[in-house]
Parts: C-alpha cells; structure tokens; sequence
C-alpha cells in the first residue's frame, strides 16, 4: 500500500455499490485488506468475481451482489438480507455511478438524462432510504459520498445535473443525522485515471492523474 491506514476494519460490515471497476474496486479491496466483509454490489458479473479472487488473498471477505442499482426490488431483497445475516451496515460507500456522454445543455438525449437520473439521483435516495436504519443499527455506521468537481463544467450538463441532484441529497442527509447519526460524508477524491474520466477526457495524459489505490486508501481511512 502506498499510504498506511490506521483502522483495523476486522469484523466490520462494509457495502459497497458501484464495487467492480476504479474507485469503487479499490475500496472494496482495501477494506477487505483491513479485515472488513465486504458487500460488494455492481451489475458487470465478470467485474464482481475478478474482484472476489483478489479479496479472497486478503484478510477480509467478501459477498457478491450482482444487482442493477436502479432495481429498487433487488435493493430491497439485499438489504433484507443483509439484515437478516449481521443487523447493521458499519460503512456505506457509494461510488456507482452514470456517465453520461459529453453534450451541450440544450442537446442531452432524453434517454441520457433519463438513465443519469434513474441511477445517479433516485437509485442513491432509494439506498438511503434502505440503508439508514442498517447504518444506524451500528455502532460506527458512516456513509460516505465521493463528490465530483466537474459539475456545472461545460457539455457536463447530463451528468453533473444528476450528480448535483444526488450531492444536495447527500448534504441535507448529513445535516438531519448531524446529531441523530449515522454520520454522512463527502469526500473529493483527485483526479484518477478511472474508464469515467477516461470517458470524459479521452486523449488525457493518465500518467498525470492520481493513483487509484491510494484514492482508496484516503477514502477507507475515513470509515469509523
């Protein structure tokens, strides 16, 4: 590791959504480093199981979730079980995330906007919703938000509107549970070289950006 993280995260109940590929990988992967089970949810089944063979050479554990995000059943059914088999979520980190093509405001496909939506904005209030009374049966329960400095940049209008919607939701999250838990953050991690900045920056010189592991790392010695 490039970064020593203090916790020890043994026994501790991590969910991850959005857990198969660039930042979301990487904390599931440190988590599990630190001893954590880790619940790891994204629709790429390939993703999920490349993940689990790594997890399964670290301390940690790991529980698949195959799961669209935007399927509020199968959200349901997960956090179900989830209850069922430990009664709480002890960290919630909520990297999935829609890219939605660069565009000009006035020209974002209808099924761009739509989709950017139903997964960056509705899909998080939905596990919120879920996943509060989960994080606030743990002792040490924390949600934490990557948040994203191109919103309101140019032909972003797609994305960084949802993203926006789903950042205001996160902040009146945090202020109502400031005092009544469970604790809420943001985090803004540097520029990575993940297949979404790659997306929105083809062309970009990766070799200038952060290290995605290390990104992991500062995020994951957030959770307490």
């Amino acid at each position: 590791m490039t970064q020593e993280i203090t916790q020890n995260l043994a026994g501790r109940i991590v969910l991850v959504t959005g857990a198969s590929r660039g930042l979301g990988r990487g904390v599931a992967e440190v988590a599990a480093a630190r001893g954590a089970h880790v619940v790891a949810l994204a629709r790429t089944v390939g993703g999920l199981e490349d993940l689990a063979d790594v997890v399964d050479t670290l301390p940690g554990e790991i529980t698949l979730v195959p799961l669209d995000i935007a399927d509020d059943a199968g959200l349901q059914r997960m956090c179900l079980s989830i209850h069922e088999r430990w009664g709480r979520v002890d960290g919630w980190v909520h990297t999935a995330i829609y890219a939605a093509p660069l565009s000009p405001a006035a020209h974002v496909a209808v099924k761009e906007l739509d989709k950017s939506i139903a997964v960056n904005w509705r899909a998080a209030q939905r596990l919120v919703t879920m996943l509060e009374p989960l994080l606030k049966a743990s002792d040490t329960g924390h949600a934490i938000l990557p948040d994203d400095p191109m919103v309101g940049a140019a032909y972003h209008g797609g994305y960084g509107a949802s993203k926006a919607a789903q950042r205001a939701l996160w902040q009146s999250w945090q202020a109502e549970s400031a005092q009544i838990g469970p604790k809420v953050s943001l985090h803004a991690p540097a520029p990575m070289a993940t297949a979404v900045r790659a997306r929105f920056h083809p062309g970009e010189n990766r070799d200038t950006l952060a290290d995605i592991r290390t990104e992991a790392e500062k995020l994951v010695a957030l959770l307490q």
